[in-house]
């Protein structure tokens, strides 16, 4: 059986579906971005970024019409006014690459360890290698320009050794254990994700024309903000070097690039990445007090989260995911008939 005849699996069409959702998104975005950029590094790897989303979003679109399964809206040039005034500095347009190549590094290694169909997975591998190249650009760029934050370093010990006592796992009483380089290293990235969060959140809060909107960012801001907060007081105490804040890289526009509901969009999708990281963290984390740290912000993401569901429904943004078929709905279609 050849491979056109092989139909794609849930995982497959879910994969591509959220695929072009976000890479529509990005065109927008960098689209933008590209009319307002005055840096050429930046404006090199924005370009590249352009061209791999432009072409994934071509694939997905053959891909689902070979299915006859409907393209999503996704985003269009009605989501973005490219010529509205510059809203963020070009340092902020490295960060915010940073942080999503980063995302598609585990998001692309993810959909290809659900792909079964050898025209997907070869697509996926492909996608990782066009992201993995783009994030290494970012990264020697970010370097060059001397505004890479480096995480905290450790000292080498002096021998292997094994946890022998109880007192490794403790945290709320007592004396708390140093953090792990594994726990050092996942509240360095939480903490960069939030900082985009928190510079985005400004952003957008200046020019969302509904108030509802408005007032759900800027309560994802104050939240952002007590989280980063959270995570730089354990490596206070740690005597750790936390990452820098991207917030100043915020201009004064008030005159919005972007729609609403692409706002929404972008606040949502953050806010799902941050509890799926949060999870990750918490899995490896062995430290009582920081895992109790993380189900509780994990908690008070899950209900923010809810709540912009719930708004972008009530705004009819929200495009409906893809699901199995109703078999009770259909079966009392049956017996009505």
């Amino acid at each position: 059986m050849g491979k056109d005849s092989i139909k794609l699996t849930a995982p497959e069409i879910s994969s591509l579906w959220t695929q072009y959702l976000f890479d529509t998104m990005s065109i927008c975005f960098i689209k933008y971005a590209l009319e307002h950029l005055e840096d050429e590094d930046i404006i090199d790897i924005y370009n590249l970024a352009l061209e791999y989303s432009e072409k994934h979003v071509q694939k997905i679109q053959e891909l689902l019409k070979g299915e006859d399964y409907p393209i999503p809206h996704g985003f269009t040039q009605e989501d973005v006014d490219i010529h509205a005034p510059r809203l963020f500095q070009d340092p902020f347009y490295l960060h915010y690459m940073y942080i999503m190549t980063l995302q598609g590094i585990t998001g692309y290694a993810l959909s290809l360890s659900t792909s079964i169909r050898l025209d997907i997975r070869t697509y996926y591998t492909e996608c990782n290698r066009e992201v993995t190249h783009l994030f290494d650009k970012t990264i020697d760029t970010l370097l060059t320009k001397g505004l890479f934050s480096r995480p905290p370093v450790i000292t080498p010990p002096k021998s292997v050794d094994f946890v022998n006592q109880q007192s490794f796992l403790t945290g709320w009483l007592g004396k708390r254990r140093p953090l792990t380089a594994m726990e050092i290293g996942d509240i360095t990235f939480n903490m960069n994700k939030m900082n985009l969060h928190v510079a985005l959140k400004v952003g957008f809060s200046q020019v969302a024309q509904s108030e509802k909107v408005r007032q759900y960012i800027n309560r994802g801001r104050e939240i952002s903000d007590k989280h980063i907060e959270a995570f730089d007081s354990i490596f206070r105490e740690e005597k750790l070097n936390s990452p820098i804040s991207w917030q100043s890289l915020v201009t004064n526009s008030t005159t919005s690039p972007f729609s609403d509901k692409f706002m929404m969009y972008q606040v949502q999708l953050s806010t799902q990445l941050a509890i799926a990281y949060y999870g990750t963290a918490l899995s490896v984390t062995s430290r009582r007090d920081l895992a109790l740290k993380y189900v509780t912000l994990t908690a008070e993401l899950l209900r923010y989260a809810e709540d912009g569901a719930n708004l972008m429904i009530d705004k009819k943004w929200l495009e409906e995911p893809p699901t199995a078929s109703d078999r009770r709905a259909l079966s009392k279609s049956l017996r009505v008939k």
